[in-house]
């Protein structure tokens, strides 16, 4: 058995409220499955200890002050999860937490190796799982937060500042394999209907379509498209990488590009692989540009089959510390990824002031919000389900197959997808609503599989054969 620590990294005389009023601690739940033989107390006093001041033995050069800032376990609950697991919950001191030397601001690379680091690989748990964290009001001015969002991008779009309401996007698909002519082919016959398009995570400056011969051929495709239409519209550019200068260098060339339409651009950043330093490369480095966090690979570790890691939950809310302008949020179990309904309450904590989390109340005190992203097999047809559900309609959807599947091309399916929001704002019957909005009754026929599971009668109400 590992030597018993809890005597020093525990005190279930505190109380969280306290904590929470005092402001002096960052608060931590985890979901904690010690092996066969460690005692729960011992193993979560252990986890504290990693996780900050402590081994797993006495050393030598531990002093008073040392102490003072140890990790404590401040409430517990062994069996709150059964088979899997009980709940421990710790207090880090601010103290313990990294700063700068360029400007005293926190960071996150260091605060999740304190909170999600070494003690994740402990020999004595089978698992441990963040579940949830609250951040002191002192500590959120210290991080960077968001410099822009969807409000910046709503006025480049002409609309209100506040509640401007649904971002039509798109991912150009196939994801990989399109040349530069055909890419930016793509994304003209999209912007003909939608407003934004995003690269997917993998297109970046491929052998057979590099980003200094497809971007000039995206920005021409962008100047033909606004004067087709007579609107705005918008670009997602990858420019993640692994060496900072050359994040910098590729976000540098791609606004030059499109030189009067630069603030058109956003830059999306694979920020769950890039890690913190990719993302705020970006966010100093380019302040004034809509930063799209990607997270793919995310479900490596935040699918709910991991006895460790964390949820979606808690890598959302590490985003909006990091200052991500938009993230994707999923789609809530309306598209194709694994969610459920009830992740809503995700997209409520980093579009809202306040929000409940899991485990912790978050005021964030003013700093900016989060804009959500859905993406992963949405399409018109389960739009309106989406929005009833989320109860607002102030996100930015990319939906790839939902446009490039549509029956009549990408243009109809971006107007689908624009009719099927204006059906949830009516309050009006998806059906009665398609008799009268040609693109979002073709969407029906354009995926018969979802119409046949979302409105079975569609075929007599439409007539279609």
């Amino acid at each position: 058995m590992a030597y018993d620590q809890s005597q020093r990294y525990s005190n279930l005389q505190l109380q969280e409220a306290d904590l929470i009023a005092k402001g002096r601690h960052v608060l931590c739940a985890y979901r904690l499955k010690p092996k066969p033989g460690h005692p729960f107390l011992a193993t979560a006093s252990h986890v504290a200890a990693e996780s900050s001041t402590g081994t797993n033995v006495e050393v030598s050069t531990t002093d008073d002050f040392t102490r003072g800032v140890d990790a404590l376990v401040y409430a517990m609950d062994e069996h709150a999860f059964g088979e899997e697991g009980g709940l421990m919950k710790v207090a880090y001191p601010l103290e313990l937490f990294d700063r700068n030397i360029t400007d005293g601001r926190m960071m996150l690379s260091q605060f999740t190796s304190l909170v999600i680091g070494n003690n994740q690989g402990m020999g004595d748990i089978i698992g441990l799982r963040l579940l949830d964290f609250y951040v002191p009001p002192v500590a959120l001015t210290l991080f960077d937060g968001p410099a822009v969002n969807i409000a910046n991008l709503w006025r480049i779009l002409g609309r209100p500042h506040v509640d401007g309401g649904f971002v039509v996007g798109t991912i150009i698909k196939p994801k990989l394999g399109l040349r530069p002519k055909p890419f930016a082919d793509a994304a003209h016959a999209f912007w003909l209907g939608g407003d934004f398009i995003k690269n997917d995570e993998p297109q970046g400056n491929q052998p057979f379509c590099s980003m200094k011969t497809v971007m000039p051929l995206l920005a021409d495709a962008m100047k033909r498209a606004q004067d087709s239409t007579g609107e705005a519209k918008l670009f997602s550019a990858n420019i993640t990488a692994d060496d900072p200068h050359e994040i910098i260098a590729r976000g540098e060339y791609i606004l030059e590009t499109f030189g009067d339409d630069a603030n058109h651009i956003a830059f999306l950043v694979d920020g769950f692989v890039a890690g913190p330093a990719g993302v705020t490369t970006v966010r100093r480095h380019f302040p004034n540009v809509f930063l799209h966090y990607h997270r793919a690979g995310h479900g490596a570790i935040t699918s709910e089959v991991n006895p460790r890691g964390y949820p979606t939950s808690v890598h959302i809310k590490l985003s909006r510390l990091l200052g991500a302008s938009g993230i994707h949020v999923g789609t809530m179990g309306y598209g194709k990824m694994e969610g459920g309904k009830d992740d809503r309450a995700i997209a409520y904590m980093i579009e809202r002031n306040q929000a409940d989390g899991t485990y912790y109340h978050q005021d964030w005190h003013g700093m900016m919000a989060t804009t959500p992203i859905i993406s992963g097999g949405m399409n018109a047809l389960r739009v309106p389900g989406f929005f009833d559900n989320l109860g607002h309609g102030n996100v930015i959807m990319t939906a790839g197959g939902g446009c490039y599947g549509h029956i009549d091309g990408p243009a109809a399916g971006a107007k689908s997808l624009r009719q099927a929001y204006e059906c949830w704002k009516a309050k009006a019957d998806p059906l009665d609503w398609a008799k009268s909005h040609r693109e979002f009754a073709r969407a029906f026929e354009s995926f018969s599989h979802d119409a046949d599971a979302l409105f079975p009668n569609w075929r007599v109400a439409l007539e279609v054969e």
